[in-house]
């Protein structure tokens, strides 16, 4: 008898402690706009935004770019367009496909309004357009498939879901969200193994993607210290500190020296690989 008491008191304490973990467990935040899993205030405009701008220069003399060969798809090899790799694109020193973006700043303490336009990433002549692209987490990503022929989109996200989806030619668009901030998420198609894209996904919108000038320019930042980020596919990541006064308009320029090899960012997981 004692010994049958004893077990019903031993259940009676495990159950009272797995009620009181469960109780005590963080329940993710209804107001979760950002997708870091925090509840933040949303921001108010006062109207003092500023404004940062740039050029982007690549010092060296770039590397030929190789032939693809996409015989493997008759309809590929058919298509209209370039087709030499576009990993590294530069045109009189300015280097292009820079992503650009400023976090540790006031824009990590805020959620933003999510833009109702998705934003489109196009299947052309066999490649990705663009090829290297930002999103706010939540917005819609619109995939399309130009192409004479079937495509298969895999996204390869380290924190978001991972997804692997054919589209056929004359498919209606694919529609996705990222709901968690990743830079940058590697895209491939599974059908040609060329293709290759990178989202950077955000939850504010001050980020944006050098031109093939190199220019960039991040509009309605509001007024605050921060690290600005460059990130490159081939080159790596490089960070700069960068403060914004009420209105401010102000330049910032940088440089990737030839031979620069590429490092995982801030929000990677795996080995690093570090510019010299």
């Amino acid at each position: 008898m004692l010994k049958r008491i004893g077990t019903v008191c031993v259940m009676l304490t495990l159950a009272t402690l797995l009620i009181a973990v469960g109780c005590g467990k963080k329940q993710p935040a209804a107001d979760d706009k950002a997708g870091d899993g925090s509840s933040k205030p949303q921001y108010a405009s006062k109207g003092d935004e500023g404004t940062i701008t740039g050029k982007i220069t690549y010092d060296g003399t770039p590397p030929t770019g190789k032939k693809i060969d996409m015989s493997q798809d008759a309809n590929c090899a058919s298509a209209p367009g370039d087709k030499t790799t576009d990993d590294l694109l530069v045109t009189d020193g300015k280097l292009a496909n820079v992503f650009v973006y400023v976090k540790s700043g006031p824009v990590d303490r805020f959620t933003f309004p999510i833009p109702s336009d998705p934003v489109v990433l196009d299947q052309q002549g066999c490649r990705y357009h663009p090829r290297v692209l930002g999103i706010q987490t939540n917005q819609m990503l619109e995939v399309k498939n130009s192409d004479k022929t079937t495509h298969n989109i895999h996204p390869s996200p380290k924190v978001n879901q991972e997804w692997n989806q054919m589209q056929a030619q004359g498919a209606p668009p694919i529609e996705k969200k990222f709901t968690r901030a990743e830079t940058l998420i590697p895209v491939k198609c599974n059908q040609h193994p060329w293709m290759k894209a990178n989202v950077g996904v955000l939850g504010h919108p001050c980020f944006a993607v050098s031109a093939k000038d190199g220019s960039y320019t991040i509009k309605n930042v509001p007024p605050g210290s921060y690290t600005l980020v460059f990130w490159h596919e081939t080159l790596g990541e490089k960070t700069q500190p960068i403060t914004i006064a009420a209105k401010e308009s102000k330049a910032q320029d940088i440089t990737y020296k030839a031979g620069a090899t590429a490092r995982a960012t801030s929000m990677q997981i795996g080995p690093a690989l570090v510019l010299p």
